[in-house]
């Protein structure tokens, strides 16, 4: 992977689980990462274990008024944001959706959605005026199928997407790439929490995915470290499976890309008569 010295990478939710090894491969990478949680604690061991070249800021995201000065302070003290990834996420209520309470409902979109749009707000600017810019969105199964007593989240993720790939044709002509990851099944706090709301559509996979232990998070770190390099300069729009998608050989295919634009991305699926005579 091409160097990255002297870019700048902000992480959000960095203190634990993926968060914790983007942080790591990034670092790895060259990266100056700037990494962002609740949990004070939890980045003081992130720092340890991802090195020197990462600086922590404890923040909740889901407080949107304090993001101008957050953002503000990380620039001061890291510098401009090359690489803005934005991987914060909670799942929120669980249940059947009308005995959900509405404010922890609305909670769910502000960390997942509303959080990541305002980072990308206030990042872009300057990506635009220096002609370059990553923008990494974890969307994720919840994108891509139906999720019941999982509404928010999935109501969130599945915004995340459409989000990504409408930035992805506004800022185009600006040289910055914008990317949605999804990550694989992992064994997180997320998983016990599905397990221990006891939700009828989901404990069965969830039991079989804590046995299997579920998708490596380094895999989706992997990734989200290559959409943060030059190697994956012009693609963008696109919602990638770290898991399922063949992501490394993307690169000798940007013709296929060009020519067909719905690949990899949300689409209705239209039948070829659409007086529905079926095919």
């Amino acid at each position: 992977m091409a160097d990255s010295s002297n870019k700048v990478a902000l992480v959000t939710g960095a203190s634990r689980g993926l968060g914790r090894e983007i942080v790591k491969q990034l670092a790895d990478a060259g990266f100056t990462v700037a990494a962002i949680a609740r949990d004070i604690a939890g980045l003081r061991e992130v720092r340890d274990y991802a090195g020197k070249n990462v600086s922590t800021f404890a923040a909740d995201l889901g407080d949107i008024a304090l993001l101008t000065g957050l953002f503000t302070t990380i620039t001061r003290q890291v510098g401009d944001i090359d690489v803005l990834v934005n991987n914060a996420a909670i799942q929120g209520p669980m249940g059947l959706f009308d005995t959900l309470d509405f404010k922890q409902w609305q909670h769910v979109f502000d960390v997942n959605l509303h959080a990541p749009m305002r980072l990308c707000q206030l990042a872009l600017p300057g990506m635009r005026q220096r002609r370059r810019g990553k923008i990494i969105n974890l969307s994720g199964g919840g994108a891509t199928a139906p999720r019941p007593h999982v509404t928010a989240y999935a109501g969130s993720k599945v915004a995340m997407a459409r989000l990504t790939e409408t930035l992805a044709v506004e800022y185009k002509e600006f040289g910055i790439d914008v990317n949605a990851v999804a990550p694989g099944a992992m064994n997180t706090r997320m998983l016990q929490e599905t397990l221990t709301a006891q939700l009828p559509h989901e404990h069965d996979k969830a039991i079989k995915q804590q046995e299997s232990g579920g998708a490596p998070p380094e895999k989706a770190a992997e990734l989200v470290a290559w959409l943060a390099s030059p190697a994956s300069d012009g693609i963008s729009g696109k919602l990638i499976s770290a898991v399922w998608d063949g992501w490394r050989d993307f690169p000798n295919h940007k013709d296929d890309f060009s020519k067909h634009t719905d690949l990899f991305t949300l689409r209705r699926i239209i039948p070829k008569d659409r007086g529905l005579g079926w095919e």
